[in-house]
């Protein structure tokens, strides 16, 4: 199997946006081919990662609609839609595209168009996530994250203050990325004090709801090194399910799905959680950043919030996490995040994030959530 590169990425605006879901896949698209000096022609494979235009928008078809629009014909198209995660399982499935030699050229691209929507009719879409069982009882995934939360508080004995650090954390990130949806600083007081949603988690402890889009371009690094000197490996994908209901768990505050596509992911590469020198998590809520954390190996159970309150996951602390801002700060269109994620990291890896540079990023690792971790795929990265 042939190492595969990306060597061409792509980033939107996220926030509120007038386009619809069409124009911003067209857009991250366009500018994906152009960043990788690629021809429309030369595309072998479209992904469109996307979990809910037909809901949001009463729009289906979207893969093909994009491949007319960037002139990628006769290119194989799919839309990949894995909910929340949808833009991590595109990255998968464009990995698998040229691991396998099915293809030379495989372009993603990911968006997701929501506000237009008002929040409960975007809240009731996502929610269609979660199973029946539990949503006919009004149970939604804020509800799952106050629940967990509140089981994490108890079980390790952390104080409520550490989970309003991650969103501090994160919004101070966020400043330094042009393309994030808030780029704007907030206090622990502002957090702590704002309304309450899922006891213990309050409003800054969620996500904003975002429209916005991102692309990437993979190809075999043969083929790589025929346009350009700078590139990235994807070294190791791994996905994994975990049950639909969540209540079915051993434990809440443990992510198999995590656990498990992160070891294939390590597997797969020849490496370690100890490798990584930045990471991409999935911070829908405040609550998933410690959970990711520890189940992707970085910290002992139990740990994740003490390594927040010591400043290891900032800039400039070992291993830092979000220096995007995260979904908290960055933004979250649904289908877009897993694939905006895997581009902050090829930034970080080609040391072109600027201000939000992190030192001697030689690994990257980016983990997108499904639901309430009902699906997950984790990506390992590597400089060249």
């Amino acid at each position: 199997m042939e190492n595969v590169a990306i060597i061409g990425a792509s980033m939107t605006q996220f926030g509120q946006r007038d386009g619809w879901v069409l124009d911003l896949l067209s857009e991250a698209g366009t500018a994906c081919l152009e960043d990788a000096g690629v021809s429309p022609d030369a595309i072998d494979h479209l992904y469109v990662s996307n979990m809910a235009s037909g809901e949001f928008e009463g729009q289906t078809g979207i893969m093909n609609a994009v491949a007319h629009d960037l002139a990628a014909m006769p290119a194989y198209t799919a839309r990949i839609d894995q909910t929340s995660s949808s833009g991590g399982a595109g990255v998968k499935h464009a990995w698998q595209s040229v691991a396998s030699g099915a293809s030379d050229m495989t372009l993603l691209v990911g968006a997701e168009k929501m506000t237009h929507r008002t929040t409960p009719e975007a809240t009731d879409v996502i929610a269609s996530i979660t199973h029946p069982a539990e949503y006919k009882h009004g149970v939604t995934l804020p509800s799952f994250a106050g629940l967990t939360a509140r089981l994490y508080l108890e079980t390790y004995d952390a104080p409520r203050e550490s989970l309003g650090k991650v969103a501090v954390k994160n919004h101070r990130h966020g400043v330094h990325n042009e393309h994030a949806q808030f780029q704007k600083e907030v206090d622990l007081e502002t957090v702590l004090e704002s309304p309450i949603v899922a006891d213990p988690l309050r409003l800054y402890d969620f996500c904003p709801i975002t429209d916005g889009s991102a692309a990437l371009m993979f190809c075999p690094e043969s083929v790589a090194r025929e346009y350009t000197d700078d590139y990235v490996l994807v070294s190791g994908v791994g996905g994994a399910t975990d049950t639909h209901v969540v209540h079915e768990r051993a434990d809440p505050t443990t992510m198999r799905g995590v656990v498990e596509s992160s070891r294939i992911a390590y597997d797969t590469a020849d490496l370690g959680p100890e490798d990584v020198d930045v990471a991409e998590l999935h911070d829908m809520f405040t609550i998933l950043e410690f959970l990711q954390s520890e189940d992707l190996g970085f910290f002992e159970k139990g740990e994740g919030w003490k390594a927040v309150e010591e400043g290891r996951t900032e800039m400039g602390g070992d291993l830092p996490i979000n220096p995007s801002g995260g979904l908290k700060s960055k933004g979250h269109p649904l289908g877009a995040s897993g694939v905006a994620q895997v581009y902050e990291i090829y930034e970080q890896l080609l040391g072109e994030a600027g201000k939000r540079q992190v030192d001697s990023a030689d690994t990257g690792l980016a983990c997108n959530v499904g639901g309430f971790g009902n699906c997950v795929i984790t990506t390992l990265m590597e400089a060249v």
